[in-house]
This record gives structure tokens, sequence and C-alpha cells, in this order.
């Protein structure tokens, strides 16, 4: 039993990084494991994002580089690893909620490969705040601190948010991914919680009632406007959290 056990986290952990990432792994048998079932591991996959990222912040520095520098290259580190995914559906949503009048065409739009007013703006704000953050960050030790809560965090609302709302289209991604199960929310959002403790026990908590608050609004927003989620949806929530939680860090680290 303990080698099944082990064989199965090991499979849904290598299917999240598979999803989440662009990462260069070899061909895994992934037979008798979905994605829904995996996403519980999805905080694990923001760790080694945030790791590789990290990494890239403290070379930099040992290189000489000011902190503004080596976060621009952190965070380019990020957006190479995951293929700007979570980005893309920050810019898509933005768009389709920005610009569509009906349902049909918020999806319409946000289906759309080109990238209008709304999306641009988010994006460029998500990049900005994210540098202003990590800059502010400065040293290695808060660098890695902040970057692994962020990552972690944000990942770990993901299962949930697709637990709790219908999927807004009947194929996508997301769709075909399926609904997590209420375990596998609840396990992501565990690991993901405890990445926050790397803020402090005052911070984690303020911190997370934070990322409780953007849940519940991007939840009603999604409801409200396509009358589900998306991947793109999902895309922005994760963008929104780690935001969030940088922000914070900047600010328990200061």
């Amino acid at each position: 039993m303990g080698g099944g056990f082990f064989d199965k986290t090991a499979k849904d952990f290598a299917l999240a990084l598979v999803f989440l990432t662009r990462l260069p792994l070899p061909h895994l048998d992934f037979s008798g494991r979905s994605l829904s079932s995996a996403l519980w591991a999805a905080p694990l996959v923001g760790v080694v994002v945030a790791l590789i990222s990290g990494i890239v912040f403290a070379v930099a520095t040992w290189l000489g580089l000011a902190a503004g520098p080596a976060a621009a290259l952190a965070l380019t580190a990020t957006m190479l690893v995951t293929f700007c995914l979570h980005e893309d559906g920050l810019g898509d949503t933005a768009d389709g909620f920005g610009g569509g009048r009906t349902r049909e065409r918020k999806l319409e739009i946000m289906r759309d490969s080109r990238v209008g007013t709304y999306g641009v703006a988010a994006l460029a704000l998500s990049i900005l705040l994210r540098w202003t953050a990590l800059s502010e960050l400065a040293t290695v030790p808060h660098v890695l601190a902040g970057l692994i809560a962020a990552h972690a965090a944000s990942r770990g609302l993901i299962p949930g948010f697709m637990h709790l709302l219908p999927s807004a289209r009947t194929q996508g991604l997301a769709a075909d991914a399926g609904a997590p199960s209420a375990e596998v929310a609840v396990i992501a959002a565990v690991l993901g919680a405890v990445a926050l403790l790397l803020l402090g026990l005052p911070g984690a908590i303020a911190v997370a009632a934070m990322l409780a608050l953007w849940f519940l609004l991007l939840r009603w927003l999604c409801l409200s406007q396509i009358g589900g989620h998306t991947g793109d949806t999902i895309g922005a929530l994760q963008q929104g959290a780690e935001i969030l939680v940088l922000l914070a860090a900047s600010a328990t680290f200061a």
C-alpha cells in the first residue's frame, strides 16, 4: 500500500508540473491519474517555480546586480518556466470582462488570441507590482520566502476555485480537466496556507484573509459575468493572489 501511495503521489506531482509549467520532463505514464485529482500538488509546483526564480535572483545579486534588475530577471525566469500561462489568463480575462457586453461575447473575446487594451493594462500592472515588491524585498532570504509563499499560496487556491464554480464552457483546458474533489481542494489550500507561514504567523493570517476576499470577489465576478470559471479566470486568480502575497511580503520584511 505504501508503494502505491508514493507512486500515486509522484504521478500527481509530475502531472501537475507538466500542466502548470513547461519544464522538460521525461515521458511518464499517468494512467490511472487525472488532472483534477492531481491538482492538490499545485502548491508544490509553485514551490518549484519559486525556487527557480529565487535562484536566478540570488545569482544575479551575486554577480553584482542591484535588486531592481535582479528582480526583473527573477520574474523573467518565472514567466519562461510557466510560458506565461497565468499571465495569458489574466490578460484574456481583463479583455473579456472589460470589453464584452454579453456572456457569449465575453467568452468569445477571452478565446481570441489577440490582446486588447484591458489585457495590456492588466499585464503591465501585474508585472509592475510584482517587480516593485520583489525589488523592495532586496535580500535573497526575503526574496525566497516571498516567492515561495506567493507561488505556493496562489496555486493553492486553484482547485477550490474549480470545485466551487461550474465550468463556463463545455470545452477547453479547465472544462477538460474536470472539477477537483473537495478533498483535493482542501489539501491544496492547506499546503498553500503552510507556505504563508514563511511571512510569520501574523502576516500569514492577514494575507490569508486578503486571499479569501480576492477568491470570493473573483468568484462573484465570474458567476455574474460568464456564469462560471474558465482556464483564463484561473490564471487571473493566480496572478491576483501572487501579487497580494508579494506586496504583503514587501510590507512584512521592509
